[in-house]
């Protein structure tokens, strides 16, 4: 399940200012933008920007290509569900990198890449871009201001033109998305707890109606295979009554057949589905399908 967005110490931004609290990173500025980051985690997303930049490689890759370099990157790294519902009394940019969810590390594959390909490498360049691709119209405010639903966040991301979606190109088959599943079950979420978050969320929820979604039921994704690129992005369809997601992850080709590589739960770490993606949804009967998606190339930073 989509565990960061789904259903079911601090950092304030700045240039100027950068002191170290209790074992979290503080920066401030006169932007609202707060973040969650430890010194481990920053130190991290410093590794990994100063390897990627290391890589001449990268200059010859498209996209999608460095999509699965980025996301291989990953592989191994622990899998830690709700990493971001740290702040149950506001709502914070989560850096986090020494545990992932399979939204984080989605996440987190398609903001390296982006980056990569922008030649914008600096820790500046990732908390805007992951803020961007996080949040509603790209700017944290609120916690509805958090993508939580993943269709919903396919959405967002699209309008932004950071990714475009593929289902509708491949299939062509309708996905009915009524969403509801977080609103009826407030008490498993502590931020709904407040009347306002609960009220701003399920207005947002009756919104997604107006919208049309497509994906490609699973009995057909073999079928599909070859329309479907390594460094795509998935996302597993349900037919849980109000929910839309309950996985993501990255595609990725091995021995002819496509896999998904994604932060799992079961194995609790980043890794890549021994069986191929239509053998490893066929005996779960809630989950329906995929979704896909492609992240589209930035224009390069002169």
């Amino acid at each position: 399940m989509n565990n960061s967005h789904s259903p079911f110490i601090s950092i304030i931004f700045s240039k100027n200012i950068f002191v170290i609290l209790s074992g979290f990173l503080l920066f401030s500025s006169n932007v609202f933008s707060q973040i969650q980051c430890t010194a481990q985690d920053k130190n991290l997303v410093l590794e990994k920007l100063a390897y990627f930049k290391s890589l001449k490689q990268f200059e010859e890759l498209n996209i999608n290509e460095t999509a699965v370099k980025v996301g291989k990157s990953f592989l191994g790294i622990e899998y830690v569900a709700k990493t971001l519902e740290i702040n149950e009394n506001g709502e914070d940019l989560v850096v986090n990198l020494h545990g992932l969810d399979c939204t984080t590390f989605l996440e987190n594959v398609v903001v390296f890449s982006r980056l990569i390909k922008q030649d914008k490498l600096e820790f500046e360049d990732y908390v805007k871009a992951l803020e961007l691709l996080r949040y509603r119209n790209g700017k944290i405010d609120n916690y509805n201001s958090r993508l939580h639903y993943f269709s919903d966040w396919l959405y967002e991301n699209e309008q932004k033109g950071l990714i475009e979606q593929k289902s509708k190109s491949i299939a062509n088959q309708p996905f009915k998305n009524e969403l509801h599943f977080m609103t009826n079950n407030r008490d498993k979420y502590v931020q709904l707890g407040d009347e306002e978050n609960y009220l701003n969320l399920k207005s947002t929820e009756k919104s997604f109606t107006k919208r049309n979604y497509f994906f490609i039921p699973k009995e057909h994704i073999e079928d599909y295979e070859s329309e479907i690129k390594s460094g795509d992005l998935i996302a597993i369809t349900t037919n849980i009554k109000g929910l839309d997601i309950v996985h993501v992850g990255i595609a990725i080709h091995q021995n002819g057949r496509l896999h998904l590589m994604h932060a799992s739960s079961k194995q609790k770490k980043v890794v890549i589905s021994e069986k191929p993606l239509s053998e490893y949804l066929a005996p779960t009967k809630y989950q329906t399908g995929i979704m896909v998606a492609e992240i589209l190339s930035p224009q390069k930073k002169f």
